[in-house]
């Protein structure tokens, strides 16, 4: 990886840490490996450009992002100019930009324009030109076309957790930290500053996540989906439990808008099954995802968290088709509220695209730096990669030793043809030596499993 893209990726992170972040913490969210001298010279570099300032010494060394007005951050340094956080914008976008971020006492109270969903036409009609759905599929690819569904989501499914789960997260305006978010999802530690309904939210999103990676054969645009998705986005989120995955009943009001969604339950049930079957007939999977990023929100189907659901469905198809995911990362919370505000008032769509595209390129870059530093994947893996998956699930929650594990393996092996049962063996085996509390979430273990397992595992060691 060059040099300046791992400087993007340090610079991520530490802007993801309000509170500063030490350089051994850096090393684990960091999605490429680094030797801890060489992330020091990285670190370094960007002090003396004043993108970064230090606090402490020695281990107890922070690392923190330097604001604006720092006295270190005056410098009209080259780094500063090539990552700022803002999005460049269209002209359109632009125009957009400033007609939302009037008073609401000047801009025209609207209501939901059906035709904006209704005279759409799938293949034919576009929100995305050609040129930009080329570009996107050059920054997706990840040469896993020709696999089975899901299987890139799967082989970076650690980070997708962590990185979608806090980005969906924060632009809900949720305080909880990049490290936070690791720390709540892998170790199940929850921080004592934070709200039980933002650690919820966080949890939510987990689920969600691992419901749409696991389940990439059933997943697709369907209510069996949708619904379920709200359900699990919204479990012990709203004022009433029994709304968790249904369609909403009553009229609903947007919070710094002049726009008022549909209020009539037949009409928002039948937009809602256009809108799954509107989306099921695109061929494109940007513009599938893209789509449904649009209309849901507009729609507001379910009493809330639409914008949530809208986030991780639109992964759908790129998880179907291989493609690096959309994980939102680093997006302005008032970019992505202002693209939607133009969608909502003016049935425009350019600045939320802008959005859409600056994001996509982003996480883009973001996995393709994760898969270079995972390699390439073992084609054995692959082929019983649901095998190895219920075979080490089947020990660690049942909590069993190494005797009792080695029997279960050697029980697993004879249902394999001949050739393939020592590979087999080996590759559990090393599974389970390999197994961390870092990383046995990809097997849907809970912690609580996972800690009875370790502790039977390790006595006799």
């Amino acid at each position: 990886m060059k040099n300046r893209d791992e400087l993007q990726l340090i610079h991520e992170i530490i802007s993801s840490s309000p509170a500063g972040i030490g350089i051994e913490q850096l090393l684990i969210l960091l999605p490429f490996r680094i030797e801890k001298r060489a992330l020091q010279r990285r670190l370094k570099a960007l002090k003396e450009n004043g993108v970064i300032r230090t606090e402490g010494e020695a281990r107890a060394t922070k690392y923190y992002l330097n604001s604006p007005d720092t006295p270190e951050n005056t410098n009209n340094n080259k780094f500063k100019n090539e990552h700022q956080s803002l999005i460049p914008l269209s002209q359109e976008g632009k125009e957009i930009f400033a007609l939302v971020s009037r008073p609401e006492a000047q801009r025209k109270p609207v209501g939901y324009e059906r035709d904006f969903l209704e005279n759409y036409r799938p293949n034919f009609d576009s929100f995305l030109s050609k040129e930009e759905k080329q570009k996107l599929a050059e920054w997706g690819n990840t040469r896993n076309g020709e696999q089975p569904a899901g299987t890139y989501a799967r082989e970076i499914l650690n980070r997708l957790l962590i990185d979608l789960s806090w980005n969906s997260s924060r632009l809900e305006g949720n305080t909880y930290s990049l490290l936070d978010t690791e720390l709540l999802i892998h170790n199940g530690k929850t921080p004592a500053n934070k709200s039980p309904m933002e650690t919820q939210m966080i949890l939510n999103h987990k689920e969600a996540i691992e419901f749409l990676v696991e389940s990439s054969n059933e997943v697709g645009f369907n209510r069996y989906t949708f619904l379920n998705l709200h359900a699990l986005l919204s479990n012990n989120l709203l004022p009433n439990p029994a709304a968790s995955g249904r369609l909403r009943t009553f009229g609903i009001g947007i919070t710094n808008s002049v726009f008022t969604p549909l209020g009539i339950p037949q009409l928002i049930e039948e937009s809602f099954n256009l809108i799954l079957a509107k989306a099921s007939q695109i061929q494109n999977p940007f513009e599938q995802a893209f789509f449904v990023l649009v209309q849901l929100p507009y729609l507001q189907p379910f009493d809330d968290v639409n914008k949530r659901v809208s986030r991780l469905a639109a992964n759908i198809p790129l998880n179907k088709h291989n493609l690096a995911p959309l994980s939102f990362i680093d997006v302005p919370e008032e970019s992505y509220v202002k693209g939607l505000l133009g969608i909502y008032e003016l049935n425009r769509i350019e600045l939320f695209k802008d959005v859409f595209l600056w994001a996509y390129e982003r996480s883009a870059l973001r996995y393709a730096a994760i898969r270079q530093s995972l390699g390439e994947p073992d084609p054995f893996r692959m082929k019983y990669r649901e095998e190895i998956r219920a075979i080490v699930s089947h020990i660690v929650s049942n909590a069993m030793d190494k005797e009792a594990a080695s029997q279960a393996i050697k029980s697993e092996v004879k249902k394999l043809p001949e050739p393939d049962q020592s590979r087999f063996s080996e590759v559990v085996e090393t599974e389970l030596l390999g197994l961390h509390e870092g990383n046995f979430v990809r097997y849907r273990i809970r912690p609580s499993e996972f800690s009875a397992w370790k502790m039977k595992w390790d006595a006799k060691e």
